[in-house]
């Protein structure tokens, strides 16, 4: 089995690698791509760099045979994905929810993070020194 880089994808200053091993069509290819596009295209996600591995088992046998995994840096969160589904479209849909709900968990914690200091008086805070 070999493993085909199919480059490098620039989504504005983000840049994430797709590799794939076995028989992976181009459609199914195009169609990952978009839905890795629409999840790290959103507004508000900070710089992402990594890389998307598709694979396809040549077992025929397999019930699963398509399988995913991104490890991907998000600002400076690293988010690891793995899905595995029967066909390449399902995979992808799979794929791209999960990226999703990794994303929102990193970008809500950066928001709390944020979010449990005491704001300064000029923005409303105590004046007295203490906290809430």
């Amino acid at each position: 089995m070999t493993v085909k880089d199919t480059g490098t994808q620039a989504t504005g200053t983000d840049a994430v690698e797709v590799r794939v091993e076995g028989d992976v069509d181009e459609e199914a290819l195009a169609y990952l791509r978009e839905k890795v596009d629409a999840v790290l295209g959103r507004p508000g996600i900070p710089d992402v760099s990594g890389a998307v591995r598709v694979a396809r088992a040549v077992a025929h046998h397999a019930e699963r045979p398509w399988s995913a995994g991104a490890e991907l840096v998000v600002g400076n969160t690293l988010v690891v994905v793995h899905a595995q589904e029967a066909t390449g479209h399902e995979l992808a849909d799979r794929l791209q929810d999960r990226l999703r709900s990794q994303i929102n968990r990193v970008l809500h914690r950066k928001e709390e993070a944020r979010r449990s200091t005491t704001p300064p008086p000029w923005r409303g805070g105590r004046t007295d020194g203490g906290r809430a």
